[in-house]
């Protein structure tokens, strides 16, 4: 029995979270460390995911009344309010759980875990006929890029879906959490961390081509290689300004070159999330080859370009998750050529990093590390770069003598977060080096993630019993 099975045990009974009674279904859902993708999942292309050691546990059972009772004591930490209640019959609408979960700044967060249950209630309104109380505890550092809200939404939906009888897992666990985040917490994320947390496993790194969500087989990375991760101290959030400008310059970028090309660009009423499609690229910038955007369309896109223009050309921005705002300079030149090279940078490391698992090789690590540090570079023409971020990614260079660290990138959303570096099996004190260094310069003592574990479908619904 796990620590938190254990804790589960000690809340139930008389009086107490959880009744004796009935069964509590426990999953565990972990965080990702993003070696490569960054922001090319929203933009179709190929991502390299892996999960980090940290996870959010969630317990739920079902209720015999109507009410649904969230009691998530990390909240408390946060000057938010730790314990939430809610009435099953007022999940009416997308528009009425919004006002719930909005109604106070001391209970937006639950805009991650009520959305899970409307999107229950509303796919499967025969099982959800009750009420829930639903225990969360999570060991994911919040706001450091290593998607805390992704593994906070696939632990909730997987231990409230058991516990009404329905089995949800795999691709539709992943889009069902993404749905939550992108239409209930209205963030503008892609699917890479729902799918990571839901798909990964201990040891491996996850390949996943965005269109929407087609999983690769997962990568072994050879025992010669090791990854880290170092928070910098600045806090990450994908409703960030950045993140959001990033992402709608991407999108500017690829409705101009379907103009220029003339392809009609629709919406798509293919899948439950809600996206634009073209007759060529599928909607997907990714999809464009780095030699003919080179050649055919990255002198004529605007370097940076203002809402206020945008708008005044056409009205119609091809995402449902960002909007153009007038008074903002959008990079659209930079976030544009990002989705196309990134992507083209990432199918190489991919292969790289399978390759070497047969065959390792310091030439082959050395080219997977210099891939980070382009994917770093690309993030700063885009204004998702930082300066505490910049000076980890010059520490690890300092200390790249002798092959011991080969090469390191921002990860996620950027504008700050968490960077990820790749290292020899050697090098976990040239990596030390970094660490203790950086601490100096900031006068902080950062977060470091080091190792992985299993995805939310290995390691499936625990259930707790009356006698356990």
């Amino acid at each position: 029995m796990s620590a938190f099975e254990s804790s589960i045990s000690r809340i139930r009974g008389k009086d107490q979270f959880f009744s004796i009674t009935l069964p509590v279904y426990i999953s565990r859902a972990p965080g990702r460390l993003d070696l490569m993708g960054g922001n090319v999942d929203y933009t179709g292309g190929l991502v390299f995911q892996s999960t980090i050691r940290e996870a959010t546990w969630t317990a739920a059972q079902r209720r015999s009344d109507q009410r649904i009772v969230f009691w998530n004591p990390q909240m408390k930490d946060e000057g938010w309010l730790e314990r939430v209640e809610f009435e099953l019959d007022k999940l009416s609408s997308e528009e009425a759980v919004k006002l719930l979960v909005s109604a106070s700044a001391d209970v937006r967060w639950t805009s991650y875990v009520l959305g899970a249950l409307f999107f229950l209630q509303n796919r499967y309104p025969e099982q959800v006929s009750s009420g829930v109380s639903i225990y969360i505890k999570s060991e994911v550092p919040l706001n450091k890029g290593v998607s805390s809200s992704a593994a906070v939404e696939v632990a909730v939906m997987k231990a409230a879906a058991a516990c009404y009888g329905i089995r949800l897992e795999g691709i539709e666990l992943a889009e069902a959490c993404q749905w939550v985040e992108n239409v209930i917490a209205e963030s503008a994320c892609g699917i890479m961390d729902q799918a990571a947390s839901v798909l990964g496993d201990e040891g491996h790194v996850l390949p996943l081509l965005c269109q929407p969500c087609l999983p690769r087989p997962l990568v072994k990375l050879p025992d010669a290689l090791r990854c880290w991760a170092i928070d910098s101290g600045v806090r990450h959030a994908v409703t960030g300004i950045e993140y959001e400008a990033a992402r709608a310059a991407a999108f500017i970028g690829y409705r101009m070159i379907c103009e220029w090309e003339n392809l009609p660009i629709s919406k798509s009423e293919s899948g439950r999330i809600p996206r634009y499609t073209d007759p060529r690229w599928h909607g997907f910038l990714s999809n464009v080859v780095p030699s003919v955007f080179r050649s055919k369309y990255e002198q004529r896109l605007p370097e940076t370009i203002s809402g206020a223009d945008i708008l005044s050309l056409d009205p119609i921005h091809p995402d449902p998750f960002t909007v153009v705002r007038p008074g903002v300079k959008y990079r659209v030149r930079a976030c544009t050529r990002y989705a196309i090279e990134e992507n083209q940078r990432i199918d190489l490391f991919v292969e790289l990093a399978r390759g070497t698992t047969q065959e390792p090789s310091v030439a082959a690590f050395r080219q997977m590390g210099e891939l980070m540090f382009q994917s770093h570079w690309s993030y700063t023409e885009c204004g998702l770069g930082c300066d505490a971020t910049d000076q980890l990614i010059d520490l690890v260079r300092q200390h790249r003598s002798e092959d011991l660290l080969f090469g390191a990138k921002i990860t996620g959303g950027g504008a700050g977060g968490t960077v990820a570096v790749l290292g020899s099996a050697a090098g976990a004190n040239a990596f030390q080096k970094v660490v203790n260094e950086y601490a100096r310069l900031r006068s902080f003592e950062p977060y470091v993630f080091e190792g992985s574990s299993i995805g939310a479908d290995r390691y499936g619904i625990h259930v707790l019993r009356e006698n356990a």
